[in-house]
């Protein structure tokens, strides 16, 4: 890597530190201001959007780019119509900076206050979704974060004009110009020299698939906030409503096959197996064509119904199929679905169905996930569906954060102590 990539990818995250301790003590309202002002330039910059979109999707034409891929990169009226609203539902959510969390005075007359402050800088690095880049520009700096942004390649020209838009409402409501910067060029090896910058950047959030966020992980001298992969499961148990129980897995594996949140292997209790799975393959089938991978025991029960299915593979059983693939498999009971949840499952989302509150409660404590559903479809593990307004992505580690990560789960926290004099004997 050259001295001057090195030189300017540094200098980029010493702004980003100073920027972030005005940030710090930066009023609601001008955070508000600098949001509300990029909601309204964003459907009045339509020209320089489309054409610098036009050019990233030239080029994935070129690279040969699926139509799915190709999708994820575009932009059009309604969808930057959404990035605008999603603008303005950040700017209406309550400020969590300086919210007290706990206060309490001590016997020698110390008082003190644990109060929510920024992390600081945050780094995230991203594929080819221009979403992205507003999303985690507008939840950062309304948690009073800075943010340096690093988009891939696919969408670099889209996100340049983004981020330029986003410069001018920083400017419309005199904040730093600092406070959010995207990585001017796609080299690797700037990411590689960002990484190490732990004394500027507190925090990397990477958002992809799992070779990058394993890539992220490995290379960073700078604490990760991540999830690798999503394998959900869904159980339905032996006291399910299978009506409801053919509905939710459904949904949670077709609505949207290529998310982290759908559903990738499906649980069944054996005294309800031979009803329920060829009514549940019929539904699948008929919705999006959905191929089985079956345990020998499900395998039987589906051929015995004239149902087309395939026989798994080991790797079948914790694999995130991204698509309308999903492997089935035949349990004993809910103790056994619990301990092949935890065992197979990315402890991402994972669902029981059932009617039988013990049965319930007992999953819902004993799953080790970042968010455990009873009678629900694991598709709600987002941060809008939780009410977060948005969410910069979805955390499966244990500490600091642990599923949608919105405003809150951006900030820190500091204790504030306050005294009259008070020495340590």
């Amino acid at each position: 890597m050259s001295a001057d990539l090195a030189a300017l990818v540094t200098a980029i995250a010493q702004r980003a530190r100073a920027a972030s301790l005005v940030l710090a003590t930066t009023p609601t309202a001008a955070k508000n201001a600098a949001l509300l002002r990029l909601a309204e330039l964003l459907p009045t910059a339509t020209d320089a959007i489309f054409a610098a979109n036009q050019r990233d999707l030239a080029a994935a034409q070129e690279n040969g780019l699926t139509a799915a891929q190709i999708d994820r990169l575009t932009l059009n009226p309604a969808r930057l119509a959404q990035l605008a609203e999603s603008v303005r539902q950040v700017a209406e959510l309550p400020d969590p900076v300086g919210e007290e969390l706990d206060r309490t005075t001590r016997p020698n007359g110390l008082a003190i206050r644990r109060l929510r402050v920024p992390i600081g800088v945050i780094g995230i690095v991203y594929e080819a979704r221009p979403n992205v880049t507003i999303d985690c520009a507008i939840l950062c700096l309304k948690s009073g974060n800075a943010s340096i942004l690093r988009g891939g390649k696919e969408i670099f020209h889209t996100n340049t004009a983004l981020a330029a838009l986003i410069q001018q409402a920083l400017a419309h409501a005199g904040l730093p110009a600092d406070a959010v910067q995207l990585i001017p060029t796609t080299d690797r090896a700037a990411l590689n020299t960002l990484l190490k910058l732990d004394q500027y950047i507190h925090c990397f959030i990477p958002r992809g698939g799992e070779s990058l966020i394993r890539f992220v992980t490995a290379n960073s001298t700078i604490p990760v906030i991540k999830h690798y992969k999503g394998v959900c499961c869904v159980y339905v148990d032996r006291a399910a409503d299978l009506a409801m129980a053919e509905k939710i897995i459904v949904n949670a594996k077709t609505q949207r096959p290529g998310v982290c949140n759908a559903a990738e292997q499906l649980l069944v209790h054996r005294d309800v197996a031979e009803q329920f799975l060829p009514a549940a393959a019929r539904a699948l089938i008929a919705a999006k064509n959905v191929q089985l991978r079956c345990d020998p025991a499900s395998a039987a029960i589906l051929a015995r119904a004239g149902l087309p299915h395939t026989a798994a593979t080991p790797e079948d059983f914790s694999a995130e199929f991204l698509d309308y693939i999903l492997a089935v498999r035949v349990v004993d009971g809910l103790e056994t679905a619990i301990a092949t949840i935890n065992r197979d499952s990315s402890a991402h989302s994972d669902a029981i169905i059932t009617t039988d509150e013990k049965a319930a409660q007992r999953f819902l404590a004993a799953v080790d996930s970042s968010a455990v559903f009873w009678n629900a479809s694991t598709r709600f593990n987002d941060g809008f569906e939780f009410g977060l307004g948005a969410e910069i992505g979805i955390s499966t580690d244990r500490l600091h954060a642990r599923g949608p990560m919105g405003l809150r789960e951006l900030c820190s926290y500091k204790w504030l102590v306050v005294g009259d004099g008070q020495v340590r004997g």
